[in-house]
């Protein structure tokens, strides 16, 4: 929980930003988000810039008390991912929530992705566009080749590199003290990372500076020469990166562990991920094959004759069960967000993939540096 200063001085920098950004004309909001403790003032943010017409809480990452406050201001709706895959279900719930308004849609994680095209024909409304938080979503929207609508995404924004590299420290975090509750230790497993990208290289050194020794395996050759050059071991395929394993961390976005591959899991491994396992673990397929046990609220042991592993917080990204905290760092992207939304509103952009432009990225970097540091 915020302490009521924090609270007041996150709310007076979104105010600095908000100040900075395009006013001429509003829209609408719907937002997908973590529903973490600092997120409303986020939200309280994102309101004065916009109409915010539904919140969408992500299920595995919300603070009940965040989720009250949250559901006092707006309409707080059920987020399933199946639900907006379908177009018509989508298009519904948009004419529920939205009905002929000029709305930017908020996501995480490509949820709007799969139906966008046929939605953006049929909504009695305009979407200006969407502005996505996260490289799996990003991917998503890259599949569209041209997008139906404007997609500005902060994925891959410089503003976003000191969030991922404090993200991987949260997941190791998380990992060694699940660990460590069942009275075990990080030294003399190896580890394995699968996915050498932004959070997975955040993933290795923090494991590294542990003392633990990695391995990483990467579908990517270029991501691999980068873990060589980075003094990891690597390896050319899965099967062999999951030898001698002690802890495995999925940070691929895109099935690290696929139905087969649990068979190669070490016997007595511990396996987390770095995001939620519909997108990280074929976990629903084998569970006819393993009997599960629950040791805790967060470790579930499967098994089946001769074979045993752990997985943590059922397959999700271990680093909400902590809080997921960055600290002040994440005051950077949610900035970029609004501005994002901003400029959607205020002006007419390409059907296209956008980025901020570098002059406002600097602002907001300036702006955080002065608020939350002091530098001139």
């Amino acid at each position: 929980m915020l302490e009521d200063f924090e609270r007041a001085r996150i709310a007076d920098y979104f105010t600095r930003i908000s100040a900075s950004l395009p006013n001429g004309r509003r829209a609408s909001a719907i937002a997908i988000t973590h529903l973490l403790p600092e997120r409303p003032v986020f939200l309280h943010a994102l309101a004065d810039i916009a109409d915010l017409r539904a919140v969408l809480p992500k299920p595995k990452s919300i603070d009940e008390a965040a989720r009250s406050e949250a559901s006092r201001h707006w309409r707080c709706d059920e987020l399933d991912r199946a639900r907006f895959t379908t177009a018509g279900d989508l298009l519904a719930y948009l004419e529920d929530t939205v009905p002929g308004e000029r709305v930017v849609l908020l996501d995480i994680g490509g949820y709007f992705a799969p139906a966008l095209p046929q939605v953006c024909d049929r909504f009695s409304g305009r979407i200006l566009g969407i502005v996505e938080d996260t490289e799996n979503g990003h991917r998503r929207y890259l599949s569209h080749g041209k997008p139906p609508c404007p997609v500005y995404s902060v994925a891959r924004s410089p503003l976003k590199i000191p969030e991922d590299f404090l993200v991987g420290q949260s997941i190791v975090f998380s990992t060694e003290a699940l660990i460590r509750s069942r009275g075990d230790i990080l030294y003399g497993r190896g580890a394995t990372v699968i996915g050498f990208g932004k959070l997975g290289s955040s993933v290795a050194s923090m494991l590294h500076s542990r003392n633990v020794r990695v391995t990483v395996y990467d579908t990517d050759p270029i991501k691999l020469t980068h873990a060589m050059a980075q003094g990891f071991h690597t390896a050319s395929s899965l099967r062999e990166a999951l030898q001698g394993a002690g802890i495995i961390v999925g940070a691929t976005g895109n099935l690290a562990l696929r139905r087969s591959d649990f068979e190669r899991v070490p016997n007595g491994a511990y396996v987390a991920s770095v995001t939620s396992s519909d997108d990280e673990m074929e976990l629903d397929e084998i569970r006819g094959a393993y009997a599960r046990e629950h040791l805790g609220p967060n470790i579930t042991r499967y098994s089946r004759t001769g074979h045993y592993f752990y997985v943590l917080n059922g397959g999700n990204a271990v680093n909400f069960l902590h809080g997921a905290s960055v600290g002040a760092f994440i005051f950077l992207v949610q900035a970029e967000i609004l501005a994002a939304v901003a400029l959607l509103a205020d002006q007419e952009h390409e059907t296209a993939h956008h980025e901020l432009p570098t002059d406002i990225r600097e602002s907001i970097a300036a702006t955080w540096l002065e608020h939350f540091t002091g530098a001139p």
